[in-house]
């Protein structure tokens, strides 16, 4: 019989006599600790967000109708193998039966008056899509094509990056002849939006066939991203792979039938209908839907066109949820990969260790083979020499001999095989040479310590500008005081740094400066695409994401870069503050109810916690320069993974298990995260204590 246990914080540890049984108990566990949030993952998926909360869901539930999200998961759904098709069932089966026991309960739904639904087979996949749709880099193409239509082609340069573009995550392996145990260890800490609850909820998952701990997204089955199945263990990162297209689509009418050019000629668009948005306290809006032969259209375009977006899960019709349940039953770093070979989105590093002492590092995905233009701009749709050849790209794959770093950087992500742009390399250096200063008999602590790093990588390059300031007029003596306090700084992000935080008021004030210099002020004229991209084509933002690039190459470009760097001095000195780094570089978590203002309920607030790191440290505490200290983004899990004793293995999530404000597990985990504590992992199942509720049957 199905049953479920926790530890003292809360965590699900879920034993069943069947992977299917065990599916089932998983969704309806996701459906009673995390109701409100999955719900709201539904509601994403299908557009239907106003329809529930208001008008304010407009913007999400039109691109969630023309991108064709729920019509994918549908598609990807339909063509599992069957052993998959009935395990993903069995988790809906699960998160349907805990609707009709009554265990969907959640403040949320009392406080907005709404209430869960049932879901279908499909909807794991459909959350899925939602949770990464955005994740990849169509909208850094929006930008792109922002920019030269603005300034001209050549200043896309200055924005071309290894800038830290929405990157932050790490992920390390050791192999034994560095480990304390004589065995791998693999840690890292994903970054993404802080969402309130965290997106990754901790979990175990044991039956006969296996026995996994790990970091379930809920409302999907299984540990697709972080796993330890005692033998085997993996952990992925972004790999900035490039692998979704921006077509600008040309249509026309002809009688009752839509066509667009395509490269031999006017052919009758894939899909063509008007779909119907209802809106809770208005009226209904219409949506026209409409999906060419290259994939749904989903903005206009500078030229008067569409745009539509190309991306392998709606053209293959597979998302790679065959990998899902061969992972759990992995007993080798060979057996992960090999699970990965079904993969397809997000494209991902991974890294992969078992307890015989092999490591492995991939990439797992698909990368379509295509004309390297599509990689940065949006392509003609007409052009044959843009269209998708039909081939993918071989991704990397190696044994790792001693030591591997994954941090979003190009060397880990493939480089120009997969990619445009990465992460610069200053967190895998930063990694690397803090495990090479710890020496050989690195342990669980040794990792705990690396994630904490506060270094600032991108200190170096803004100090050589700092030294430039003054030079081509006298400073103040405010600010000639600042800039030498500045340069005697250690580049150290930590909360209580006064000097950190005199740092980062230079550098917003010197990011303001060079987005409003002649060069880059038009930038800020309108896109004409949706305000849902807003957060990509912000050029403040843009600006403090690409500093180092403008740093390099603005001067080249007709930008005074140190003489906005003068200026922004200036105005720092005229506004000193004595106040610590951690004042104002605080944890800012985002709740759904916060974007549905019309829906009339207050969103849950977390109690003020200081921050170290900052964007560009191994301690990627994201903020934007320029527009706020406050982190939104950041690691939203930690761990080690312990090959030779899972239960040396340590674990934490910013918040807590529990999606209930008012559960004593709801911020348990908060203040440890902060501090850079870290969880042990109890796999004794007599450590826990059993939940006395029917859990049902599948």
């Amino acid at each position: 019989m199905p049953v479920t246990y926790r530890d003292p914080w809360g965590v699900p540890h879920l034993r069943a006599d069947s992977t299917e049984e065990l599916a089932f108990l998983q969704g309806s566990n996701a459906a009673a600790d995390r109701s409100w949030q999955i719900e709201m993952e539904r509601w994403r998926s299908e557009g239907r967000t106003a329809e529930h909360l208001g008008s304010d869901g407009l913007l999400w539930d039109r691109f969630a109708r023309q991108a064709r999200i729920n019509d994918t998961a549908r598609r990807c759904f339909d063509n599992l193998d069957r052993e998959t098709q009935r395990w993903v069932t069995a988790y809906v089966d699960g998160i349907n039966d805990a609707l009709s026991r009554g265990r969907r309960q959640a403040q949320e739904f009392r406080d907005t008056g709404t209430e869960p639904g049932p879901w279908d087979p499909w909807t794991p996949l459909g959350v899925f899509l939602v949770h990464h749709i955005l994740f990849s880099t169509f909208p850094n193409k929006l930008w792109r094509d922002h920019v030269a239509h603005t300034l001209g082609p050549d200043a896309v340069d200055l924005f071309s990056i290894e800038a830290p573009v929405w990157a932050g995550s790490n992920a390390w392996a050791v192999t034994g002849s560095l480990a304390a145990g004589g065995s791998p260890l693999l840690a890292g800490d994903p970054h993404r939006l802080m969402e309130l609850p965290g997106v990754y909820q901790q979990v175990r998952l044991a039956c006969p066939e296996f026995d996994a701990v790990g970091l379930a997204f809920p409302g999907v089955p299984g540990l697709p991203h972080f796993g330890h199945a005692g033998a085997a263990a993996w952990a992925v990162t972004n790999a900035m792979a490039d692998y979704q297209d921006l077509y600008r689509e040309q249509l026309r009418r002809d009688g009752g039938t839509l066509y667009a050019l395509g490269p031999d000629g006017w052919e009758p668009v894939a899909a063509d209908h008007e779909e119907q948005i209802r809106v809770r306290g208005g009226a209904t809006e219409a949506v026209q839907v409409v999906e060419t032969v290259r994939g749904p259209v989903i903005t206009s375009g500078y030229d008067g066109g569409t745009l539509s977006l190309r991306m392998p899960s709606r053209v293959g019709g597979r998302l790679g949820f065959e990998a899902l349940l061969p992972l759990l039953r992995c007993r080798s770093a060979a057996d992960v990969e090999a699970a990965f070979g079904a993969w397809v989105e997000p494209v991902n590093c991974v890294l992969a260790a078992d307890s015989a002492g092999g490591v492995r590092q991939f990439v797992a995905g698909a990368v379509p083979e295509r004309n390297h233009g599509n990689r940065v701009r949006p392509v003609p749709a007409e052009s044959q020499g843009h269209q998708w050849t039909g081939g993918w790209v071989a991704l990397p794959a190696s044994d790792v001999e001693t030591l591997a770093v994954n941090a979003n950087d190009r060397a880990s992500g493939g480089g120009h095989l997969t990619g445009l742009e990465f992460a610069p390399s200053h967190r895998a250096d930063r990694i690397r040479e803090l495990l090479a200063e710890a020496g050989s008999g690195l342990d669980a602590g040794s990792m705990q310590r690396t994630h904490m790093d506060s270094r600032l990588g991108s200190w170096p390059a803004l100090r050589a500008v700092l030294e430039r300031c003054g030079t081509a007029a006298p400073l103040s003596s405010a600010a000639a005081d600042l800039r030498r306090s500045l340069l005697g700084w250690d580049g150290g992000m930590r909360a209580d740094s006064s000097l950190a935080a005199a740092f980062a008021g230079w550098r917003s004030a010197f990011v303001r400066a060079l987005a409003s210099a002649p060069l880059l002020a038009p930038l800020a004229r309108p896109t004409g695409h949706s305000p849902l991209f807003s957060p990509w084509l912000d050029p403040v933002s843009r600006v403090g994401f690409a500093l180092e690039t403008i740093v390099a190459k603005g001067d080249a470009s007709g930008l005074d870069v140190a003489a906005a760097a003068t200026e922004a001095l200036e105005a720092a000195a005229a506004s000193p503050s004595s106040a610590a780094w951690g004042q104002t570089h605080v944890a800012l978590p985002l709740h759904a109810l916060a974007d549905h203002p019309s829906a009339g309920a207050k969103a849950p607030r977390v109690p003020m916690t200081p921050l170290s790191g900052d964007t560009g440290c191994v301690l990627s505490t994201e903020n934007l320069p320029g527009v706020t200290d406050a982190s939104f983004r950041g690691p939203v899990a930690r761990y080690v993974w312990d090959l030779g004793d899972r239960s040396r293995s340590r674990w934490v999530v910013p918040f807590g298990t529990s999606g209930d404000p008012g559960d004593a597990n709801f911020l348990s985990q908060l203040p440890l995260w902060a501090a850079g504590e870290l969880l042990p992992v109890i796999t004794d199942w007599d450590q826990l204590s059993r939940e006395n509720h029917d859990e049902g049957e599948p």
